[in-house]
């Protein structure tokens, strides 16, 4: 089984979300909105010679409170809480992704 995507951990807090050749982040500060206060979170593209900010996404918690969502222009991804908090507590190096399915119509 092929890997779809990673969540890694970066310097200042910062969770890097890779998907093939597409690199996203979310901040700090954002990612404490959505782990203490539930909030949905910008998925921000990672250009380092950017000079604007570009959303590309959001983060959000799933209905159950037990994954978390990831949307970006790469495709929609899922990931276990538990697997999410460790990364960003540094405590885990990465997390896989999983591709969110849609449901059958």
């Amino acid at each position: 089984m092929t890997e779809d995507g990673t969540l890694s951990y970066c310097a200042g807090g910062v969770l890097r979300i890779t998907v093939e050749a597409e690199h996203y982040r979310i901040e700090a500060e954002d990612l404490k909105n959505l782990l203490f206060y539930g909030r949905v979170s910008p998925i921000i593209e990672d250009r380092p010679q950017a000079t604007a900010v570009a959303i590309e996404g959001h983060a959000a918690m799933n209905a159950s409170g037990k994954a978390v969502m990831l949307h970006t222009r790469a495709g929609s991804y899922i990931v276990p809480l538990v697997s999410f908090q460790r990364v960003a507590r540094g405590e885990a190096i990465s997390a896989p992704l999983f591709p969110l399915i849609p449901e059958a119509v």
